[in-house]
C-alpha cells in the first residue's frame, strides 16, 4: 500500500477505495474524519460530548451517547438490512473500551466489512500510559492488537505507521464469533495490566 503522512490521508484513501455503503465512526470529537466520508455512504457518529465544528453533510448522524449505551438500545443493525461495512474506533483511550467497541462492532458486520483503529502504534511509554500526563496521548489502545493476535488469530491485522500514532486495519470479520464476549471479564484484568514490553513482541 502506498505511503501515508497522517492517519487522516490513509483513512481518505481508504474510504475512497472501499465506498462503503455504511460507515460507524466512534469518538467524533470535531468531525474532522466525518469529512472524509462519501456522500452515498450512512453513516452514524458516536461520542457522548460531540463537539462539532462544522456542518456535516445530511447523510451524517451524531448520536450523543456512549459507544456501550448507543449499542445496548440497538435492535439489529444500525443500517436496518446493511450491516456496518467500515468502522472507526476512536474513542476512550483505555483498552478496555477499544475492545467492548470492536465486539459491538464486529456482531453487525461481515467478513468484507473492515474495522480501523487508531492510537495503535504509541510514540513513547509515557505517552502510551493509561493516564493522561502528555500533550499528545495515545493511552493503552495498543495492547488491543496483541491481544487480538492472541485471542482471535483468524483476523488479518495491519498495523499502519502513520503519523501521529498509527493506525490499525482489520479485516476477515466473524460476526458469529463469541470468543471475546464469552471471556471479556476472565480475560479484560490481563489485557489492562499487559506491560509495554509486550509491543516489541
Amino acid at each position: 500500500m502506498t505511503e501515508f503522512p497522517t492517519y487522516y490521508h490513509l483513512m481518505a484513501d481508504l474510504h475512497r477505495r472501499k465506498a462503503p455503503r455504511t460507515y460507524v465512526e466512534i469518538g467524533v470529537h470535531e468531525g474532522h474524519s466525518l469529512g472524509l466520508v462519501g456522500p452515498d455512504t450512512q453513516v452514524v457518529g458516536i461520542d457522548p460530548e460531540p463537539k462539532i465544528a462544522h456542518d456535516l453533510a445530511d447523510n451524517i448522524e451524531i448520536v450523543a451517547a456512549t459507544s456501550d449505551d448507543y449499542f445496548a438500545s440497538l435492535d439489529g443493525s444500525p443500517f436496518g438490512d446493511l450491516p456496518i461495512d467500515l468502522a472507526f474506533i476512536d474513542g476512550m483511550h483505555h483498552v478496555e473500551f477499544a475492545l467492548r467497541d470492536f465486539i459491538n462492532i464486529e456482531r453487525y458486520c461481515t467478513a468484507e466489512s473492515t474495522i480501523l483503529v487508531h492510537d495503535c502504534i504509541p510514540i513513547d511509554e509515557e505517552t502510551a500510559n493509561r493516564e493522561r500526563t502528555t500533550v499528545i496521548w495515545s493511552g493503552d489502545i495498543w495492547k488491543l492488537l496483541p491481544f487480538l493476535a492472541e485471542h482471535r488469530p483468524d483476523l488479518q491485522i495491519t498495523a499502519h505507521p502513520v503519523e501521529p500514532t498509527g493506525l490499525a486495519e482489520i479485516t476477515n470479520l466473524d460476526p458469529t464469533s463469541t470468543v471475546l464476549a464469552d471471556r471479556y471479564d476472565e480475560l479484560v484484568d490481563g489485557l489492562i495490566a499487559m506491560p509495554y514490553s509486550a509491543l516489541n513482541a
